[in-house]
């Protein structure tokens, strides 16, 4: 049999990876009556990729974990992950909800959130799918399973702290005048003033198509910038006007950032070298978003009645869009727009000041 025949032959659905090894594409083979030819493997490496892109590459690293997360525990009960099976599906989201581990023998684990366990389970039901199966969500076995854990378990979310206009100030007035500086100025005051997430943050790009892996670009005007995002919930505008001085204007924070940084091509948010007096050509990683947010607020000295790790827990990349939502004194619709929410609902939910009686119904009734 040829390299090429090999490729091409048709993979049984229980033939797919269970090691917790990414399986895009698994699927994506041509049927068995399909002849082979040098445009089709093209064609099918062509929609590989597709298929990967319909996932970000965070979403599908957190999948990754779950599946190699799921086929261990199934090893440890003495149980096969495919095809899926309802029930040890439920026994394993009780697993995860008791916080009893993989065996009498070991350790128990801490029990898990609700939302990590749907989390869990969607990631379940992915790499059931690009295996070849389907996993039923509404099967009673995993339904009343999961119905009880929401009636036992569930919580209001932990929300963190916002980050308001006087601290972001703070924030920014403790960073230092070299590249690093002019950097994780522009990153800190973009992110607040369009509300950004972190990941949105690091994967602008300075030009439409820069790169392969961008997620947005940036146009700057004479009074403000647009930003263009690949975001959650698909492709959005972001308009962020210039600020009242240049101290604390994102816009003028990211020109100077761009031109002492020399950087007209490529990712607008880079590394520097060790000596911090140029610009790499690498990404930075939205890890370092989070990090500088804490970095800041603990050398801003924001909430120093509290020990610095409780601070630390405190805050992180959500703060930075949960300030927006909380500082503008704006209608409504204008902050949900910007930060890209489909509902005033979920809005709500970021504004941590927010006047909860300034419309009343009662009064409004008539009472």
């Amino acid at each position: 049999m040829t390299r090429n025949d090999e490729k091409l032959r048709p993979e049984p659905p229980n033939a797919a990876t269970t090691d917790g090894h990414n399986a895009d594409g698994a699927a994506l083979t041509l049927p068995a009556h399909v002849a082979g030819s040098g445009t089709l493997d093209r064609l099918v490496d062509t929609a590989r990729d597709y298929a990967r892109a319909a996932a970000s590459e965070n979403t599908l690293k957190a999948y990754a974990k779950d599946w190699a997360h799921y086929t261990r525990w199934c090893r440890m009960k003495g149980t096969e992950p495919l095809p899926p099976a309802p029930e040890m599906i439920g026994l394993y989201l009780a697993d995860l909800a008791a916080g009893s581990g993989p065996s009498p023998s070991q350790a128990a684990h801490r029990p898990l959130s609700v939302s990590t366990i749907e989390r869990r389970l969607s990631g379940l039901a992915w790499n059931v799918a690009q295996r070849g199966f389907t996993l039923d969500r509404r099967n009673r076995h995993i339904a009343t399973v999961l119905a009880g854990i929401r009636r036992r378990h569930a919580r209001p979310p932990v929300q963190k702290e916002a980050i308001l206009a006087d601290d972001i100030r703070a924030m920014v007035a403790t960073l230092p005048h070299d590249l690093r500086g002019l950097r994780d100025r522009a990153i800190l005051l973009l992110g607040y003033a369009g509300g950004l997430r972190r990941s949105e943050i690091v994967s602008l790009d300075v030009h439409k198509d820069d790169t392969p892996d961008s997620g947005g670009w940036i146009e700057i005007f004479d009074k403000g910038a647009l930003l263009t995002l690949d975001a959650k919930t698909g492709w959005r505008e972001v308009e962020i006007g210039r600020g009242s001085r240049d101290q604390t204007c994102p816009v003028h924070a990211l020109e100077q950032w761009l031109h002492f940084a020399k950087i007209d091509f490529g990712p607008v948010f880079t590394g520097t070298s060790r000596d911090g007096r140029r610009a790499l050509d690498t990404r930075l990683n939205d890890k370092h978003v989070a990090r500088l947010i804490k970095r800041t607020v603990l050398d801003a000295g924001i909430r120093s009645d509290l020990p610095d790790q409780e601070r630390l827990k405190l805050f992180s990349g959500h703060s930075l869009r949960a300030g927006l939502a909380s500082s503008a004194e704006v209608d409504e619709r204008y902050v949900q727009k910007q930060l890209g929410h489909a509902s005033a609902e979920m809005t709500r939910r970021y504004q941590r000041r927010r006047d909860r009686f300034r419309v009343n119904l009662t009064k409004a009734a008539g009472l």
